[in-house]
């Protein structure tokens, strides 16, 4: 397993970046300003994003693990990596979510705790209802891990 930044033509990822945030204008407005990883293990199974926000803020934007890879540990590996990267030189990692249940349970079992919750996000920023688990997500919860 091996994880890489990816500094040039990050768009030739979207179709996995489309998988941890399925609106293509959300991630326009990050991906430029972002850094991007990407973990392989043979071939490609994950990818991230992570903006620097200001006074020690890092935040993970996007996370997409393929589908057939899900549940293998890549995703948690790739946070792992990230935080490694990041301590020293941000002092707080974000990251914003919906809240079923299995994805919050993903980001405690990394280190992160519950922060703050921006209502109506999803609703107000994405021109089409979102879901996820079958729950349409409307609240985004923003977790936090000190670095």
């Amino acid at each position: 397993m091996k994880v890489e930044q990816i500094r040039d033509d990050k768009r030739r990822f979207l179709d996995l970046l489309l998988e941890g945030d399925e609106q293509e204008s959300m991630i326009d407005a990050y991906l430029d300003r972002g850094d991007m990883f990407a973990l392989y293990d043979g071939d490609l199974k994950s990818i991230c994003v992570v903006t620097h926000e200001g006074d020690g803020i890092c935040e993970l934007k996007n996370i997409a693990t393929y589908e057939e890879f899900r549940g293998r540990g890549y995703g948690r590996r790739l946070v792992e990596y990230i935080f490694e990267h990041y301590r020293g030189r941000c002092r707080v990692m974000l990251v914003g979510t919906g809240d079923p249940p299995r994805i919050l349970r993903f980001y405690e079992r990394c280190g992160f705790t519950l922060s703050h919750r921006v209502e109506n996000f999803f609703v107000d920023h994405y021109d089409h209802p979102m879901y996820d688990c079958g729950e349409q997500l409307v609240d985004m919860v923003y977790l936090r891990k000190d670095l």
